[in-house]
Order: structure tokens, then C-alpha cells, then sequence
């Protein structure tokens, strides 16, 4: 069985017992988040539910594990003959969650 989800406007095929790193969900360590995007579910025999644009009644049940950043990102900003340089980093932050139980 597995679920298509929208987080953070990003999509993500889940299955129960997945970790990964979504954009940062404002929720504990060691709390669970119900995530109600779910835009497609299959149960696992072949069918699929396509919802329009959500499936009725789907939500997603995940546990937060941690929360971070991640690895930092080099803006170098350059014109040339203007002695124009401008660098800059940035780390984006993530939530790391683990896929307890779908539901639909």
C-alpha cells in the first residue's frame, strides 16, 4: 500500500514505515502530524484512487523524528567589469518524519 502526498509543495510517494525529509513542519520532536493532502492511495492489489484533486477521506499519519538543516548552498552573485560580488550561504531546513499509517 502506498500514498502520494503534498507537503511544502513538493510530492511524495510513502509507504508505511518511510523516513524522509520533508520542508520544516512546525510540530514537536516525538509528535505525530496527520497529513490530509493525499492525492493518490493504492491498497496494495493493483487499484488506485486518483483523487480531484484530493482523495476524500485519505489522511496520512506521521511521526516527527528531528528537525534541521541542510547542507549549505553557495549564492555567488557576479557582474563582470562593475567589481560587483556579492556571496552568500543558505541552509534550508527540513523536518524528518516517519510514515506510520495510511488511511483511506
Amino acid at each position: 500500500m502506498f500514498a502520494i502526498i503534498n507537503t511544502g509543495g513538493k510530492q511524495y510517494k510513502v509507504s508505511e514505515g518511510d523516513l524522509l525529509k520533508v520542508e520544516k513542519i512546525s510540530a514537536d520532536v516525538d509528535s505525530t502530524v496527520e497529513l490530509t493532502d493525499v492525492l493518490a492511495v493504492s491498497n496494495g492489489e493493483g487499484e488506485l484512487t486518483v483523487g480531484n484533486p484530493v482523495v476524500e477521506g485519505a489522511k496520512v499519519t506521521a511521526k516527527v523524528i528531528a528537525h534541521g538543516k541542510s547542507k549549505k548552498v553557495i549564492v555567488f552573485k557576479f557582474k563582470p567589469k562593475k567589481d560587483f560580488r556579492k556571496k552568500q550561504g543558505h541552509r534550508q531546513p527540513f523536518t524528518k518524519i516517519l510514515i506510520e499509517k495510511i488511511e483511506a
